[in-house]
């Protein structure tokens, strides 16, 4: 790096999840704030659903229970269907 050279920043979360690794990067543009690259970052994060898979992984369920949690979700599903014919 020259003393006039403008210094380069990447920013990026690595996450394994089940042997894959997913990559959210965002690299700071020529006269970009960093307060701008960070929110592109968050935005970015938020899109590929990083947060998500993490907290879905981040505690093991049983086969019967995620079988619960799932029928709960497909009765409350129902429930709002319902609601919205109804209107």
């Amino acid at each position: 790096m020259g003393p006039r050279s403008t210094p380069k920043l990447r920013m990026g979360i690595l996450v394994q999840l089940g042997g894959v690794f997913r990559l959210a990067e965002v690299k700071l543009q020529e006269g970009e704030t960093l307060e701008n690259a960070l929110r592109r970052f968050k935005r970015k994060v938020q899109q590929e659903d990083i947060i998500k898979e993490v907290k879905r992984h981040s505690y093991y369920l049983k086969p019967g229970e995620k079988l619960r949690a799932k029928q709960a979700l497909a009765r409350k599903r129902n429930r709002k269907k319902s609601r919205r014919e109804v209107e």
